[in-house]
């Protein structure tokens, strides 16, 4: 099934969570593209919270530290970061919609900085107990890594049950994501979105050894 279009709609914040509520996310061809349509993927990616693979090196890197995260500090700087390419689906339309969700409180960011720079980070969406996740980006190695594994570790531990990556890539399967057939992903969407989550319900893990002491104690 193609993309649904439609492009004469003026797309707002809580269009785009009704969007969210339904099944589907905004994207456009390019950052040059003035116009974004609507996504309905046949098969959807979404990363189990209680399934995020931590690789021996992975965790080698969150026991030596030498990073810090922090949680929607630098919301406008991530999503400069994802855009940030080659190829973006980001452009000015997408880039100001999610500012202003972020200042609704309905977009979020968790960065990663090591020697004082922004390395990488992830950003998205939270609506009930989804998480939809948008876009991330890395500047040093295993940035993005340790995005998702300090977020997936809060999202849990704040009564999330859905992370929606959209689509999968070989990169997200290596970190536990799988993908599902859409009547699957609107089951877990309507399960999820009846449920109450709060991302500040829980104070934020700063170290990578809290993640992996909670993964063994779950594991």
């Amino acid at each position: 099934m193609p993309p649904m279009q439609n492009r004469k709609l003026q797309l707002t914040p809580d269009l785009l969570l009704h969007g969210y509520a339904s099944g589907v996310f905004p994207m456009s061809e390019h950052r040059d593209d003035p116009e974004v349509f609507w996504v309905d993927p046949r098969r959807r990616g979404v990363l189990p919270l209680d399934g995020f693979h931590i690789s021996r090196s992975l965790a080698r890197r969150m026991r030596a530290g030498h990073y810090q995260v922090a949680l929607n500090t630098r919301f406008a700087e991530v999503l400069d970061g994802c855009a940030d390419r080659a190829e973006t689906w980001i452009n000015s339309e997408i880039y100001r919609l999610y500012m202003e969700l972020h200042e609704a409180g309905h977009a979020h960011s968790l960065e990663v900085f090591m020697d004082g720079l922004l390395v990488g980070g992830v950003y998205g969406v939270t609506l009930g107990a989804a998480f939809f996740g948008e876009s991330m980006f890395s500047r040093r190695t295993d940035a993005s890594k340790l995005a998702l594994a300090h977020l997936t570790d809060h999202l849990s531990r704040c009564g999330f049950t859905l992370f929606d990556t959209q689509f999968i890539t070989e990169h997200l399967a290596s970190l536990g994501a799988v993908e599902i057939s859409r009547a699957e992903y609107h089951s877990l969407l309507a399960e999820a979105l009846s449920k109450n989550a709060d991302i500040e319900a829980m104070p934020f893990a700063m170290t990578g050894q809290e993640v992996l002491q909670r993964k063994t104690q779950i594991s």
